[in-house]
């Protein structure tokens, strides 16, 4: 500065959607620089993995046959590949994503955050708005990979190895798998960047996110209790969204148990209310602003 050598940048400037990719490939760089992410990772893959074995088993005859000729256990050797089957592996997919997305959503906003970094961010062309997507769509993109493209695959490798048509008897599988991952997926994304983002400390922002998950749930089932309503179940997320799934998939339920699930527009209004306050509090809390104290 003092000898005036500087000079203005010459290179080829970045368009709009580069700008925005800046803050998604700084993003993915941060989460995959952890060892506890990879390992999550492949934890959260294990489920498929088990479920491909299962279907490739199920439409093998002769590996039926070499199982129970060794002494194999029956109940593995019985197991329908339908609708029900395709429930429990997307339970296992989801909630498996929510203990990922609790470690990952802390490292994407937390930081940014406690070290007063929005001002210097907002300060290039980029909007809050951005911002936000960017974040969203690293989570989403790695929620994404455990949880509907699997099970899109599970239903593609299950209609390759069926012996007779299978696919198109069975679409309600895939669509309902890739509808109610897109809102499993929503819901997560903004409830836990909301929660990291009114906490500086990541690993507290962490149990939060789980809190903000579990806690909710058991004040409503109290309230059904008392109350003797289902109205509670509104508030109780994982009850809420198994049954979002199941009635996207076509879960047939027990009589008894079809008297407290609540219709499957009570359920994603309740899911859209939610997205709306979390968007709410990202919004009064994202913003280019520096605390001085002293």
């Amino acid at each position: 500065m003092y000898k005036r050598t500087y000079r203005p940048y010459t290179g080829r400037l970045t368009t709009d959607v580069t700008r925005f990719g800046v803050l998604v490939r700084y993003g993915l760089a941060d989460i995959w620089s952890s060892r506890i992410t990879n390992v999550l990772f492949v934890v959260c893959m294990l489920p498929t993995v088990i479920a491909i074995a299962v279907i490739y088993i199920m439409n093998n005859d002769a590996v039926r046959l070499l199982l129970a000729g060794q002494g194999g256990s029956g109940a593995a050797l019985n197991v329908t590949i339908n609708e029900q089957y395709f429930f429990v592996i997307m339970q296992f997919q989801c909630w498996l994503g929510m203990a990922l997305t609790a470690w990952v959503a802390p490292r994407l906003i937390s930081a940014d955050m406690s070290n007063n970094a929005l001002p210097t961010i907002f300060s290039h062309p980029i909007s809050r708005l951005e911002y936000v997507l960017a974040k969203m769509t690293v989570l989403g993109g790695l929620l994404s990979a455990i949880t509907w493209v699997p099970l899109l695959l599970l239903f593609g490798f299950q209609s390759f190895m069926s012996a007779t048509p299978w696919a198109s008897s069975h679409w309600h599988l895939a669509t309902g798998a890739f509808m109610g991952s897109l809102v499993w997926i929503l819901l997560l994304c903004l409830l836990a960047l909301a929660v990291a983002s009114w906490v500086k400390w990541r690993i507290v922002a962490t149990g939060l996110v789980f809190a903000s998950m579990l806690i909710p749930g058991g004040m409503g089932a109290v309230f059904n209790a008392v109350m003797r309503t289902n109205l509670g179940t509104l508030v109780n997320i994982p009850q809420l969204m198994s049954s979002i799934w199941r009635q996207l998939l076509h879960v047939v339920l027990p009589q008894f148990a079809t008297r407290n699930e609540l219709p499957l527009f009570a359920s994603l209004l309740a899911v859209t209310a939610m997205c709306v306050g979390c968007g709410f509090a990202l919004n009064a809390r994202i913003r280019a602003r520096e605390v001085v104290r002293g």
